[in-house]
This record gives structure tokens, C-alpha cells and sequence, in this order.
């Protein structure tokens, strides 16, 4: 009977959890920067944009920059699930004119795309 009082009261207590509150399992996209030979790329600048207009005006975009850790790879949280597009530098390479826009991010998971910068 103890048993079913106070899981009656977890229930209770459980339904006054705002429905805003941040999500448990953020929507996330890890993105993996290489150079035209297939190498990780360390210390690469990275930005997420919302538009292609954007994009290609480099205003606006939705998050910080970011650098590439020495596996090459950067990771965004708490997005929305639409598609990205990625800016990436470093130096004299971008992905300027390279397929740059991700695929819609499916919430609550961890999106994973690799991005190719070159000269």
C-alpha cells in the first residue's frame, strides 16, 4: 500500500513539470570538417546559418562560431529540426560553393554530416 501511495505521489509531483523545460535529449549536430584529400581538419572555424541568403552573405547566423577539435569535429546543440547550412574555414580553404546545406536534424538525436573545405 506504501508502494502505491508514493507512486501516486511521483505521478503527481511529475505533472507540474513545466512543459517548456528544456528537453532531456537535445537535438544535436556533430559535424566533421576534412580537406579535399580526406585529412581531419583541426582548428576550423564553423557556423550554422538558417537561410541561403545567409549563408551567402555571411549575416545572421544562428550560432557562435565554433572550432574543430583535433578529431576535426565540431558539435552544435539545442537546435531546432530544420536544415543547416554550414560555413566552414580555416586559412585559405572553405567550403564556399561546396554542398553546404545539412538534411532537416531529427529531434532528439545526434545529426552527423562530414564537410569538405579546399583552396
Amino acid at each position: 500500500m506504501k508502494h502505491l501511495v508514493l507512486f501516486a505521489l511521483c505521478l503527481l509531483a511529475m505533472s507540474f513539470i513545466p512543459a517548456n523545460q528544456k528537453q532531456i535529449f537535445p537535438t544535436k549536430l556533430e559535424i566533421i570538417i576534412r580537406n579535399d584529400l580526406g585529412n581531419l581538419v583541426e582548428g576550423a572555424s564553423v557556423q550554422l546559418f538558417k537561410t541561403q541568403e545567409d549563408y551567402d552573405k555571411g549575416e545572421k547566423p544562428v550560432t557562435e562560431i565554433k572550432k574543430t577539435d583535433a578529431k576535426g569535429k565540431v558539435v552544435f546543440s539545442d537546435l531546432e529540426t530544420v536544415a543547416y547550412y554550414v560555413q566552414a574555414e580555416k586559412g585559405d580553404m572553405s567550403n564556399q560553393g561546396a554542398g553546404a546545406k545539412t538534411i532537416p536534424l531529427v529531434a532528439k538525436k545526434m545529426n552527423k554530416i562530414t564537410i569538405i573545405i579546399s583552396e
